[in-house]
């Protein structure tokens, strides 16, 4: 295999999945990967992030209705990661494409429904935009004043269980940030809009935080 050089690797590989005009495919998926300038170097002289490109090459020219991957980004630079992640979407408009990997990020990056496996039984199965956004213990708002307010009227809004100050800059006109973590976050909002009337403060921004892919995989799997 890494004596081979792409071309030919890549010319074997069609005719073990017997594609017709296999010259022409070989070109073709080069170009999709972007393995022109290293096409005519044996694959033990690439670099990792070559490697990779030469393996979703052959994965791909057959051009397969599923695509399965497995930790497709690892090792790469943020250059390569940026490129492959880029790829590998597009080949996901359409085809299913199958991956697996510890890199949540990477998931939250590419990734429409999530799978979660923890000690081989299922715990979620769902659109990655649904996962984030349910309950699970806590929600959170992000909340901007214009001015510097007391925390104390944060922490006595129904269902707020814990308020973060998360920044201050006097340069600012006394802006603060807070992120309050509660039970509802609609619930929570409106009765920031009531305390804003009520004090008579400026909300400059309000919103709800959708929890990361790595909070919700840790709260599905920490079973203590």
């Amino acid at each position: 295999y890494y004596d081979m050089y792409v071309r030919e690797y890549l010319a074997f590989i069609a005719e073990v999945h017997e594609v017709r005009s296999q010259k022409s495919e070989v070109g073709k998926v080069i170009e999709l990967v972007a393995l022109g300038t290293e096409s005519n170097k044996k694959i033990g002289q690439l670099s990792k992030g070559y490697k990779q490109r030469v393996g979703l090459a052959a994965a791909l020219i057959h051009d397969p209705e599923v695509l399965i991957l497995d930790e497709p980004t690892s090792g790469l630079d943020p250059n390569q990661i940026v490129e492959i992640r880029e790829l590998i979407k597009n080949q996901g408009q359409h085809k299913t494409v199958l991956f697996s990997s510890h890199i949540l990020q990477e998931v939250e990056a590419m990734c429409d429904r999530v799978i979660i496996i923890n000690k081989g039984t299922i715990v979620a199965d769902d659109k990655l935009s649904r996962l984030q956004s349910i309950t699970i213990s806590q929600q959170s708002v992000l909340v901007e004043f214009k001015e510097k307010i007391e925390e104390k009227w944060l922490r006595d809004l129904g269902g707020v269980s814990e308020v973060k100050n998360i920044q201050y800059s006097p340069q600012e006109s006394l802006r603060t940030i807070f992120n309050i973590q509660c039970t509802d976050a609609e619930i929570v909002k409106k009765q920031l809009l009531q305390l804003s009337i009520d004090k008579n403060l400026n909300i400059v921004s309000l919103q709800s935080k959708n929890q990361s892919l790595e909070e919700v995989f840790k709260a599905l799997t920490n079973t203590g």
